[in-house]
């Protein structure tokens, strides 16, 4: 399929997915920064959801300037206007900043009103003690991919939210890639693997394509080469549903390069370190805030 074609392709799923979630309602993110700039742009991408239906919140005059410039949307520095005239409240902000942000909002949200919070670290028991009595919490932890309409997004409901709460999140997501519910007690493992795990790809990347220029590769080349293979071996993952080591097996011909070259990344450790890697992201996520 070509780029063209996926766009097309995903612009048809976010017209259906509109009709179903966000049409008619009002969609303010508070805390437009890198990640919830990300996700307004991929909504608005596929056509999800309009200009006229979001209100941006952040920190700067500045920063709401290229907002309007670069995507056309509404915005303000007062989070309080922006969650008065909101059906969908998309919580962004640093987890540092959260509670600033719910002591100004949390009294005036309404049961009538969702709150979305995609924040690491703090649970919706936490965010429901802040806010006032019935408002539906939903949590979730998305990824920078989402921007192209290839993000991981898990979903987990706080006591208030109810199927159809849970249903409208996973519709809002869907046109940015993957959605998948899970116990809220793994978030933090979440966090680590999908929502750090780019960066960590992007390190494997870079160095791939190094190896590349190495043996003699133009740089272009080696990262279009390293990439287009990273795509290509996750896709196999998913569509296929098998398990990566048997997968891995298929390309692993007896006495072949393959064998050689995988040699090398175990006697380099590079499996304990990339486990290593998702435990020490997992026990840093559980300690950016305290949820006490």
């Amino acid at each position: 399929m070509t780029p063209s074609q996926d766009a097309a392709e995903a612009s048809n799923l976010g017209e259906s997915l509109i009709g179903e979630s966000l049409k008619g309602q009002r969609l303010a993110i508070l805390g437009a920064g890198k990640m919830g700039a990300s996700l307004l742009q991929g909504l608005l991408r596929v056509g999800a959801v309009e200009t006229s239906q979001v209100i941006v919140t952040a920190a700067h005059a500045k920063r709401l300037d290229e907002l309007k410039r670069d995507l056309g949307v509404e915005g303000t520095l007062d989070n309080r206007a922006a969650v008065e005239t909101a059906d969908v409240v998309l919580l962004c902000v640093k987890p540092q900043m959260a509670e600033a942000v719910l002591e100004e909002i949390g009294a005036m949200l309404r049961p009538q009103q969702l709150l979305i919070s995609i924040l690491a670290s703090i649970s919706t028991r936490h965010l429901e003690a802040r806010v006032a009595d019935g408002v539906p919490v939903v949590r979730s932890m998305p990824n920078t991919p989402s921007l192209i309409g290839a993000g991981m997004s898990a979903l987990c409901a706080g006591t208030a939210a109810h199927e159809e709460h849970l249903a409208l999140t996973e519709r809002m997501f869907a046109p940015l890639g993957r959605t998948t519910r899970i116990d809220e007690r793994h978030f933090d493992a979440v966090t680590a693997l999908s929502a750090s795990g780019p960066a960590f790809i992007y390190v494997m990347l870079e160095a791939m394509a190094d190896g590349g220029v190495k043996v003699g590769l133009p740089r272009r080349t080696a990262i279009e080469l390293a990439a287009q293979a990273a795509l290509g071996a996750s896709r196999m993952v998913l569509e296929t549903g098998r398990h990566p080591a048997l997968l891995k097996d298929e390309v692993t011909t007896p006495a072949g390069c393959t064998v050689d070259g995988i040699l090398q990344l175990e006697e380099g450790g590079v499996r304990v370190a990339l486990i290593k890697t998702i435990v020490e992201a997992t026990a840093r996520a559980r300690e950016l805030v305290d949820d006490e």
